[in-house]
């Protein structure tokens, strides 16, 4: 819209020094070809043959003075395109005697000259005023990108922090649970049971019995609910991740794990101590160089797959004892494994239903 605008200044410029030449079929042609080359060239902007409309353009100047007046569309152009030099041949038109043009026109021309000269100018200052802002806002977005990135991380770190702390203080508490109160309430079970044996009055004989059904009622909850805060401070991503960080000298590992934390304990530590035996065995045998485990939960199971890129005898037999154990830890969590060498590499793969 900036350039139509322009052109249209100079293009009046350009008819009023029609104007003031003789006769009227050379002005009108000139005009006409004059705006032709110049849309022209606008169309065709950065094409080799924008320039070598405007180098002919000017060149015509010399055979047909009157183009001069339309020398101002002509810079314009050639300074939007990067080549005021294409120009430079429309100044022999001084040269050529009786060129026809009066001194008005020269006036009017050399004016219309320096206004496409001034507007360029200009327009290429306003290009680079919104090349740099367009820069900066790109800059100052990529940049919010990279805080709220950064943010995230933090966030995710200290949530993650807040959970392991979580994890060590029901530890911490499940432990002194154990040590004390189990302690004492095992006591308090021996004497009640040797309280009810040395005991020879009848009328003792149901309060005791009482007591003791009490502390073993006692001593089951409380063993429940130890289990329960040691099972909740379990970290299986953690387990995993330690497992995994043993072979990182020898292969390229990656880890999906995509699990709730509500996992019972012993299926948590069959999956770990499963994935640790894997890896072991992949560091001793395997001559791969990346190692993948993914851990997902579905609707109605749990899956486990630990898979390096090592070729691998089709024939192996499960005679290895981290073989066997494997089986019997899926097998003691009601689950699944397979074993499935390959030219491609060894996987593990495993299922354990959800109960």
């Amino acid at each position: 819209m900036n350039n139509l605008i322009d052109k249209t200044v100079l293009l009046l410029l350009f008819i009023i020094s029609l104007s003031l030449s003789a006769g009227s079929a050379g002005p009108v042609i000139v005009l006409l070809c004059s705006v032709i080359v110049s849309s022209a060239v606008q169309l065709l902007s950065g094409k080799r043959a924008a320039a070598v409309m405007l180098a002919a353009s000017a060149s015509a100047c010399i055979f047909y003075p009157l183009f001069f007046c339309a020398l101002p569309l002509f810079v314009y152009d050639a300074m939007c395109e990067k080549k005021w030099w294409l120009t430079l041949p429309a100044g022999f038109v001084f040269f050529v005697p009786s060129n026809g043009l009066s001194s008005l026109q020269l006036f009017i021309t050399a004016a219309g000259i320096t206004a496409a000269v001034i507007i360029n100018i200009r327009i290429s200052r306003l290009e680079n005023a919104v090349n740099n802002l367009t820069a900066l806002r790109d800059k100052v977005t990529e940049t919010n990108l990279q805080l709220s990135q950064q943010n995230s991380l933090l966030a995710e770190a200290q949530d993650n922090e807040i959970r392991l702390a979580t994890l060590k203080e029901r530890n911490r508490i499940a432990r002194e649970i154990h040590d004390n109160v189990g302690h004492m309430l095992t006591r308090s079970l021996l004497q009640s049971g040797a309280l009810l044996i040395i005991n020879k009055d009848e009328q003792l004989k149901e309060p005791l019995t009482s007591l003791r059904d009490t502390l073993d009622t006692a001593m089951t909850s409380i063993r429940e609910s130890v289990h329960n805060l040691h099972d909740d401070s379990v970290d299986l991503k953690k387990l995993i991740t330690e497992s995994l960080s043993a072979a990182e000298g020898k292969f390229r590992t990656s880890l999906e794990f995509d699990i709730s934390e509500s996992v019972s304990g012993n299926i948590k530590f069959c999956i770990a101590g499963i994935v640790k035996e894997s890896v072991s065995n992949a560091i001793k045998h395997s001559t791969g160089s990346e190692l993948h485990v993914i851990v997902r939960e579905h609707p109605v199971f749990y899956q486990l797959m630990v898979e390096d890129n090592g070729c691998c005898n089709d024939n192996i037999k499960e005679t290895g004892i981290g073989l066997k154990n494997m089986r019997e830890r899926a097998e003691s969590a009601g689950g699944r494994i397979t074993f499935t060498p390959s030219p491609a590499g060894f996987r593990v793969f495993m299922t354990i239903p959800k109960k």
